[in-house]
């Protein structure tokens, strides 16, 4: 008997693995903070034997070394990643015993990355489930651009062959658990649905329906950009990254708080979106805890800048200090909790600036003073339609383009929201007088205002 849990990263948009029988178990693709898969082995009393790395992620700092090197575990790398530790260098056809009559075999399925490796799990002999890592992903494929620009077309042929090797390899029952894919961006295309299998696949993924050409070229015209910070973990984990330290930082008072504005170091408010446009510290942005804080934070904020986290309570801050090192935002600098009443020196008033809908802005747009209208959306989003006159930066770009945004009051919006708050405080926070507009697209032809498509 055999069991699979996952462990999702909900923030980061990934999902890691813990499977195993009664005594013993292996780790795939854990998170840097590894308390969650120790847990999840203590749930089922096992001892985690194996630690196994599908690839050389880029996306989130892994905790594979640290799992292995705590629980004894063998810690399984693909033989041809190019890494600065120990480790048991796994190689196409390898297999290991997990546990009684259970074993995972690997499968060479290169495309993500050149190395990249796919393990398939036994029992009793027949397959009953695959990590695919960032390969066969959920009506998708891990995206091939994250190397080397040379060989994007390479690694883009590659997964198509990988993906066929996995179909045509395994059963049709066979349960396809990918690391990528909901959310993150290291899937070429989101995942539709939250559980597949390679009969599924065998119907629904272009990688498995269409010819390679036709699905080369498709994929390539698909890629969007990649968040800044990848660039820096490939070399994180192919160093071998240092433990966590989730200790809760120096608590800063008001003076500091202000004091570090004026330095331009980066103030980050968790709160939601409505309490900071309500009333929040000059100077701060707002990064939602709930949002994808992790991808959009480290995507913005230039790397290694340092960071000071203002949150509603102790348990906000813990979550979103945890969501920050799994990307390599190691430890803020300082933090604060409560509110502006506790975050302002005496005789400090609160910024805000106001909310909208579409239909809002449908009924600003007639009256004579100019206004401007920003849209933050991704590239392919805006394709699909926009406004007509709209000005276009997405959000990851807006902090270094804000000098181009035209004179006038400012709305601005997104797909839903919550990018346009990050949008609507970098704006307040050098003086623009901005209105966030806190609705979703689909809203916007229904409210009269004039939607454009190519």
């Amino acid at each position: 008997m055999f069991f699979i849990d996952t462990i999702e990263l909900e923030g980061l948009g990934n999902r890691s693995y813990l499977a195993g029988g009664e005594r013993t178990a292996v780790a795939v693709d854990p998170p840097r903070d590894i308390d969650s898969v120790l847990g999840a082995a203590a749930r089922r009393g096992v001892r985690i034997s194996h630690v196994v790395e599908t690839h050389i992620h880029n996306d989130y700092v892994t905790g594979g070394p640290e799992l292995a090197r705590i629980t004894g575990a063998a810690y399984l790398v693909p033989a041809d990643a190019r890494v600065a530790f120990a480790r048991v260098a796994v190689a196409d056809g390898d297999a290991f015993d997990v546990d009684a009559g259970l074993t995972l075999a690997a499968m060479a399925t290169p495309g993500h990355t050149p190395h990249h490796t796919s393990y398939v799990l036994r029992d009793g002999g027949r397959p009953v489930a695959a990590f695919t890592g960032g390969s066969l992903l959920i009506g998708t494929v891990g995206r091939p651009d994250l190397v080397e620009p040379r060989l994007t077309e390479h690694l883009a042929r590659a997964q198509h062959a990988s993906a066929r090797r996995l179909a045509s390899g395994l059963p049709d029952d066979t349960a396809v658990l990918p690391t990528h894919g909901f959310g993150s961006f290291c899937s070429s295309a989101q995942a539709d649905g939250d559980s597949t299998t390679i009969g599924r696949e065998k119907s629904a993924n272009a990688a498995l329906t269409t010819d390679v050409d036709t699905f080369v070229t498709d994929l390539l015209a698909g890629l969007e950009d990649v968040p800044a910070y990848y660039a820096y973990m490939g070399p994180a984990n192919a160093g071998g990254p240092a433990p966590v330290d989730l200790t809760p930082p120096a608590l800063a008072d008001a003076g500091e708080i202000a004091g570090r504005l004026a330095a331009g170091e980066w103030v980050v408010d968790l709160r939601n979106r409505v309490a900071f446009a309500e009333g929040h510290v000059a100077g701060s942005f707002n990064f939602e805890a709930d949002g994808k804080l992790a991808t959009y934070l480290a995507w913005m904020i230039p790397w290694g800048k340092p960071v000071t986290l203002l949150a509603e309570s102790a348990e906000q801050l813990a979550a979103a200090q945890r969501e920050l090192v799994r990307v390599g935002v190691d430890r803020p600098a300082a933090a604060a909790t409560g509110g502006p009443e506790v975050w302002l020196r005496q005789g400090e008033r609160p910024a805000s600036f106001a909310r909208s809908t579409f239909a809002g802005l449908a009924q600003e747009i007639p009256r004579p003073s100019p206004i401007v209208v920003l849209d933050v959306r991704r590239d392919s989003e805006r394709a699909a339609g926009w406004i007509k006159d709209s000005v276009h930066v997405p959000v990851h770009e807006l902090h270094g383009r804000l000098d181009e945004i035209p004179s006038g009051a400012v709305w601005v919006h997104c797909a839903g929201g919550m990018r346009a708050g990050i949008a609507a405080s970098l704006l307040d926070a050098v003086g623009r007088d901005v209105v966030a507009v806190d609705d979703g697209f689909d809203a916007a032809k229904n409210a009269g205002l004039t939607v454009v498509t190519a």
